[in-house]
């Protein structure tokens, strides 16, 4: 079984684009080859700057051949109907077999297929792979037709085997596979031949080139690690910029530099952002945590050192950090003259065509943290106020440069303008959480202001009816949603959102919005979906901390024998009182007596539901929902000796009637706990 390796060499590829498209290579091609009958034992793919590879061990150097059957139409049918058969079979009339069929006869083929080498086939996937790879952005390069992300160089082809190794015949828009590679393009110029997967990989790091992206994050990592330790220092973990750094180098090379001490004021993260987007760097820090260096990885080896590096990227961050220093040093004196200023400005900058300017929502997000403050613990007064310069660095040119540093700024400019903690901690927060493992915010005034952002937001888009469709949330409602019900639960607080929003804005369609939402966030809690039913089903259903608790209460009673069982009792109780008001057409819904009662397992089912009854029903006015599961769950005994010592439908109609009056309080007093006609099984 031979060993296939194919390179597909050009110039550099944006980093974004190299591990997709690494692995459609591989997924484009083993395709096509096990669809065509080759089989193979393990494929990998990587890529660096120059080159997509993918190795495949243990392919089949044929496919198998094949027989297929295929029916026709019948002996007696019109020629053109025989002919359309003949030309979908590749056949002649004299190679067909008539067939006794339950119509009369019917003319069969037999269409047998040769195998085929693994040469031709490879040849073949690899020609269409090259012609439709779906690159997110390509254009064509030179005179040819073909599509590349960046100029095409040459493909490399080969199959190993115990023989050694050939170059398979493949050729596309001018490009004829060979079984040459080149290694760097500064340290190793010039091709070389390889035979296999090992001798490729091995010339090619002997050509300073690392292929596995994996190893160069990992050289990346432990060299800048050492060169930072060798100082006293720490390298902050990036791992998307580790990432992005591997996919700009062959052969990494890390070098820390000097940050000028006149930029050592400025916020670090504003450092840590600057280095990042403009320049891929690595941001280095002392044991007190300030950023001192930074740290850029160079693709060759250079004879200095790389000093000249050094001195190169050193002009071009400080021209960077000038720029930093000088919105900083801007933005601080607005900041001082008052926050105001700034929010004045978003008057001129549209939210939404139909909902205002971002003034006009600051507005509305102010007003609504005054309403629910209280709720939360929080002051209203603080937290209007917190709310109106929460998105005030909007307007700053540091936000404006950076946009990612929104809110962080805002933290920093409310301290600087002598605002409390408490509103300047909130500028930074009330964006939270973003998703889903993104930290909650719990300082109350910061939870105020989320909240009243984030329930601004669905409410607005809610009221001019721009909800989510199937996969597209332009306006990112579900994290919206996501992130009410995370601030709600996670900070225990009991906000109904019908009456906490004023005008009724949270309508039954929002509200059922936030349920589903609530659903998969339940569900990523391992609580099941039929579970977080049976409570919504309850009164309070837009108490989404009150809906939590119940669930996860009747989720810890449904784990146990006790639970899963009395569902079934319940089930039988309801079913046969159901039957039965349906066939007398009456509702048997009069308290039972006990003095008709006639085993001693209906007596004691009546003492049962009265003990669970008693417990129950003030358990439930003080949402102690435990204790209120548990006393349904201790039902499941006595019910079960109920079914099994009494039947209801008896002869008599007084014992009958009072037994199915029992059964509705049976009901009764489960469905106070919850709706268990929801749960399933």
């Amino acid at each position: 079984m031979p060993d296939l390796l194919i390179e597909l060499f050009s110039e550099e590829i944006p980093a974004r684009m190299q591990a997709r498209a690494a692995d459609e290579l591989k997924s484009m091609m083993t395709d096509r080859m096990v669809e065509t009958g080759l089989t193979y034992a393990h494929a990998a793919a990587f890529a660096t700057p120059r080159r997509l590879t993918l190795a495949v061990e243990g392919l089949t150097d044929h496919s198998p051949a094949t027989r297929e059957e295929r029916k026709g139409p019948r002996v007696d049918a019109p020629e053109k109907a025989l002919e359309g058969f003949l030309r979908s079979t590749g056949l002649s009339k004299d190679q067909l077999e008539a067939r006794d069929d339950k119509k009369g006869q019917v003319w069969f083929a037999a269409i047998e297929k040769p195998g085929r080498p693994a040469e031709e086939i490879v040849a073949e996937a690899l020609s269409q792979v090259i012609e439709t790879f779906p690159w997110p952005k390509s254009m064509r390069w030179g005179e040819g037709a073909l599509r590349w992300v960046r100029p095409l160089h040459s493909i490399l082809c080969i199959l190993t085997d115990e023989e050694g190794h050939r170059v398979v015949p493949v050729e596309v828009a001018g490009y004829a596979a060979g079984d040459t590679t080149e290694g760097h393009r500064f340290l190793s110029p010039g091709r070389f031949r390889v035979s296999s997967f090992d001798d490729y990989a091995a010339k090619l790091k002997r050509a300073h080139v690392i292929l596995d992206p994996e190893e160069r994050r990992e050289r990346i990592r432990h060299e800048a690690q050492n060169l930072a330790f060798a100082q006293g220092l720490e390298v902050i973990e990036d791992n998307g910029l580790l990432a992005e750094v591997a996919g700009l180098v062959e052969w990494p090379v890390p070098l820390m530099g000097e940050i000028g001490a006149e930029f050592m004021e400025l916020p670090p993260e504003v450092l840590q952002t600057s280095m990042k987007e403009h320049q891929k760097f690595f941001s280095v820090r002392d044991r007190t945590g300030k950023i001192v260096r930074f740290l850029t990885v160079a693709n060759i080896e250079a004879p200095d050192d790389g000093a000249a590096i050094l001195a190169g990227n050193g002009r071009v961050l400080r021209a960077r950090l000038s720029d930093a220093k000088f919105f900083w040093e801007n933005d601080l004196a607005v900041a001082k003259a008052g926050m105001g200023a700034w929010t004045d400005k978003l008057a001129n900058v549209t939210f939404h065509n139909k909902l205002g300017s971002q003034k006009d929502r600051i507005e509305r997000i102010a007003a609504l943290a005054r309403e629910i403050a209280p709720m939360v613990g929080a002051g209203p007064e603080a937290a209007g106020r917190a709310a109106l310069i929460a998105k005030a660095d909007l307007s700053s040119e540091m936000v404006y440069e950076f946009p990612e540093l929104q809110g962080l700024m805002g933290r920093y400019y409310a301290e600087a303008a002598g605002l409390p903690a408490e509103v300047a901690a909130a500028a930074e927060e009330h964006y939270r959480p973003l998703g889903p493992s993104d930290d909650v915010p719990t300082a109350p005034v910061s939870v105020t202001v989320a909240l009243a952002d984030k329930l601004d937001t669905l409410t607005g888009f809610w009221a001019i009816d721009e909800k989510p469709t199937g996969s597209k949330d332009p306006f990112a409602l579900r994290r919206a949603a996501l992130g009410v019900i995370r601030l709600v639960t996670v900070n225990g607080l009991r906000l109904p959102l019908q009456s906490a929003v004023p005008g009724g804005a949270v309508s039954d369609d929002l509200l059922s919005f936030f349920h589903d939402r609530l659903k998969v966030h339940l569900r990523d809690r391992g609580i099941r979906h039929d579970v977080i039913d049976a409570v919504l089903a309850m009164p309070g259903s837009d108490d989404l901390a009150l809906v939590t608790a119940r669930a996860e209460a009747l989720a810890g009673v449904l784990a146990t024998d006790d639970g899963e069982n009395l569902v079934q009792g319940f089930k039988r109780a309801n079913n046969l009182l159901t039957q039965a008001e349906a066939q007398d057409g009456v509702a048997y819904e009069f308290g039972p007596d006990e003095k008709f009662a006639e085993a001693a397992e209906e007596k004691a089912l009546f003492k049962a539901l009265d003990a669970a009854e008693a417990k129950i029903g003030p358990a439930m006015e003080a949402e102690d929902f435990g204790t209120a599961m548990e006393a349904m769950a201790a039902l499941r005994a006595p019910i079960d000796a109920f079914f099994e010592a009494v039947q209801i439908n008896t002869d008599n109609q007084i014992v009958r009637r009072n037994r199915l009056n029992l059964l509705h309080r049976i009901r009764q007093i489960c469905l106070a706990a919850a709706d268990l006609t929801r749960i399933e099984g």
